[in-house]
């Protein structure tokens, strides 16, 4: 007899990031051009670690996460649209720091650390036109300038030219709180995977055994798919997909420790994408800690807490596709399960 969530977890109330005390989220759009960039901002510095397993990943400034590194704090993380262009958008989350105040201290110089991860979404129709000027410099100044505790999913921020297999992909967020280490775990991620998020043959995503009240339809599986099945599109080019994403706690941990959190939640994407981690996509997870509460015993509250992390993240990939709306050739999974 199948077993519904535990009692001794619940959503967040706002069921995203943003209910791990000490975040925000903003986004900032371009129409026009069909791309977007999304900001993660702890309203302190917070310790973050990276775990990138994707063929084809564009980062910046995120070897300094590395074990080895010897700065182990962010001022923000950013997961934008663009390409390698797209990265310029950190330089713009930068300067709204910096013009604050905050970052990392060099005798005089205020140097905030923003690292970033970006996604292809240069072929999805819009007017990529841009001249000698990108767009994403000043869609990073606007994401962070729009950081709130509301946010919005689907194809908001770096969600809106994003697909997911042969879908519209989206921003997903979720949220789940341990009430046995009275902590709290979110994710949030931007779909544009080259693999399946949907079992196949059917409408049912591959997460649906996280779901938690109806968050992406409710809908189950029935006999008749194989469930070995593995599907790419065969228009599938390297570069073309990745899927980024930002897992968090209120926990206080180390950079090992976070670390290893991004590793754990690594198994999110495989439970809700498949097939994850291909030679053509980026896939990249940042982990960042809050440190609001201790761990009581480090090893087994990690590993409860990455637990956790996965399923946060399966749950959100789902609910990027869900929220996604079509755009230009993009066909929204709402609409397609409609027609």
């Amino acid at each position: 007899m199948a077993s519904g969530p535990s009692l001794l977890t619940i959503a967040g109330p706002r069921n995203s990031i943003t209910d791990v005390p000490g975040l925000q989220v903003g986004n900032a759009e371009d129409h026009r051009v069909r791309s977007g960039v999304t900001v993660v901002l702890p309203e302190q510095p917070a310790v973050a670690a990276v775990d990138a397993r994707g063929g084809g990943t564009g980062t910046r400034d995120v070897e300094l996460l590395g074990l080895d590194g010897s700065v182990e704090h962010v001022h923000a993380l950013v997961l934008g649209g663009g390409s390698a262009f797209g990265l310029d958008a950190a330089g713009g989350v930068m300067a709204w720091l910096a013009a604050r105040g905050r970052g990392f201290s060099i005798g005089s110089a205020i140097v905030p650390i923003v690292p970033q991860a970006i996604l292809f979404d240069l072929l999805n129709g819009g007017d990529k036109d841009w001249g000698v000027e990108p767009p994403y410099w000043s869609l990073g100044h606007h994401a962070i300038e729009a950081a709130n505790l509301d946010v919005a999913l689907g194809n908001a921020g770096v969600g809106l030219g994003a697909k997911a297999g042969a879908l519209k992909g989206g921003l997903g967020s979720a949220s789940v709180v341990i009430e046995e280490l009275e902590m709290t775990v979110g994710a949030l991620v931007a779909v544009n995977c080259v693999g399946d998020t949907l079992l196949p043959g059917t409408d049912v995503f591959f997460a649906w055994d996280m779901e938690r009240d109806g968050e992406f339809g409710g809908r189950r599986p029935e006999r008749g798919f194989d469930p070995g099945e593995v599907r790419l599109p065969k228009y599938a080019r390297s570069g073309e997909n990745t899927t980024i994403a930002v897992v968090a706690c209120d926990a206080v941990l180390t950079k090992p420790q976070t670390r290893r959190l991004a590793v754990m939640a690594q198994t999110g994407l495989t439970r809700a994408i498949h097939p994850a981690h291909t030679p053509l996509d980026g896939d990249t997870v940042f982990a960042m800690a809050t440190a609001r509460r201790p761990l009581a015993d480090p090893l087994r509250d990690l590993a409860l807490l990455g637990g956790h992390a996965a399923n946060c993240l399966a749950r959100a990939v789902a609910r990027g596709v869900h929220q996604a709306e079509s755009l230009g050739t993009l066909v929204s999974y709402r609409d397609q399960v409609l027609l």
